[in-house]
């Protein structure tokens, strides 16, 4: 079927209604440019592929929907490959747990409201530039628009397709929500036969009709098998319900592609790879990017000029922003990942022992890895295992 000729243009279309998507679309609206969201699921936030863990700092720096707010993690537990155990009580707490259903239809109300178009199962298989703008095939149908945002999430066709590279890494993840009758601290869990080059979780959520658990684990192969072994691992202490159901898998980009803005186009969050390094999470920079992208497509439509040139602004704000954070959180990344399980036992070990919770307690942060890191690289016996792996 011969696609139908498109209407008069959009300012704005933004692939991908998660996040960073729709909060970068609701920042145009409300500058008064016309956005149209294209996503291709039926239901936004739907299916829930990530873990709902966010910053509480970061609902307040960017006034994000608390109405979705489950739980807060107030102690998080490390477990080593042995067992050995390291806990973490901040003066604050850690981080909320979200109901990611909840979280994005918010935010699609947010930017419905501030006047954007959202179009729900609907699936940009193609872009195409013209001289114009770019032509979106959605269906049978073409979208027309002055400018693409592109926030599809960990999907790469389109960006293979333009040349604008891919993510350096990829580790797998399974996840699944299940029903608990004794809730505890948040964990985590790690070893190559745990996780390799990843680590296991569980994470305790309270809602109305009683206690979950999101159990999962994110590592270089076989996240089911990784799956499999945390579940039974914390199901009689958390009293699990298992019910079958196989969880959700993914794929998680460790790296940004190599670029991320062309002519017309800008890309964000994970379809960037503007994930965290250290622990995939990748809800706050998804937001970040979005809100970067938006001010630099207002201040580019405003003066048209949506060449790659303009909006390479784009790719300066970001990495003014992150750049450091990204390879410092990489450098700790390609040391750990040569870690073996006596050598995690040994970092474990030191942390009961030899002064390592004090740095933890003074430099980390959700967000920001960078600080915590440093200091682990200039603390003296953690920094011989460290090195000792990278050079064995």
């Amino acid at each position: 079927m011969t696609p139908r000729m498109p209407s008069a243009p959009v300012d704005v279309l933004v692939v991908g209604g998660g996040p960073g998507g729709l909060f970068a679309a609701e920042r145009l609206a409300r500058r008064g440019v016309g956005v149209v969201v294209c996503e291709e699921h039926a239901v936004v936030g739907s299916p829930v592929h990530c873990t709902g863990v966010l910053a509480s700092e970061s609902v307040d720096e960017f006034d994000l929907p608390r109405c979705a707010t489950l739980n807060a993690l107030t102690t998080a537990r490390f477990v080593s490959p042995a067992g050995l155990v390291v806990e973490y009580t901040p003066k604050t707490p850690l981080a909320t747990v979200i109901d990611r259903v909840a979280f994005d239809a918010a935010l699609a109300v947010r930017a419905q409201s501030a006047g954007v178009e959202l179009r729900r199962g609907a699936r940009v298989s193609e872009l195409q530039p013209v001289a114009s703008g770019v032509h979106a095939s959605v269906g049978g149908d073409v979208i027309a628009a002055r400018l693409v945002v592109l926030a599809c999430g960990a999907n790469y066709s389109i960006q293979r397709r333009l040349g604008l590279g891919l993510p350096r890494l990829y580790l797998h993840t399974a996840q699944r929500e299940l029903r608990a009758r004794s809730l505890h601290d948040v964990e985590m869990h790690f070893g190559r036969t745990v996780a390799p080059d990843g680590f296991a979780w569980v994470v305790p959520v309270v809602r109305p009709d009683g206690g979950y658990v999101r159990i999962g684990a994110m590592a270089s192969g076989d996240a089911l098998g990784c799956y499999a072994r945390m579940l039974a691992r914390v199901a009689d202490r958390w009293g699990v319900v298992a019910d079958g159901v196989p969880p959700r898998q993914k794929v998680l980009p460790l790296g940004e592609i190599t670029r991320t803005f062309a002519d017309r186009l800008l890309v964000i969050g994970d379809a960037a790879g503007l994930v965290k390094p250290t622990t995939g999470g990748g809800i706050y920079y998804s937001i970040l990017s979005g809100a970067l992208a938006a001010d630099v497509a207002a201040d580019a439509l405003r003066r048209d000029r949506l060449d790659a040139d303009a909006l390479s602004a784009y790719e300066r704000a970001w990495r003014d922003q992150l750049a450091d954070e990204l390879d410092t959180q990489h450098a700790l990344r390609n040391v750990v990942m040569r870690l073996s399980d006596a050598e995690i036992d040994s970092l474990f070990d030191l942390a009961q022992t030899d002064g390592i919770m004090p740095l933890v307690r003074k430099t980390a942060q959700f967000n920001q890895h960078r600080h915590l890191i440093r200091a682990l690289f200039k603390h003296p016996p953690a920094r011989r295992i460290l090195f000792q792996a990278l050079v064995g």
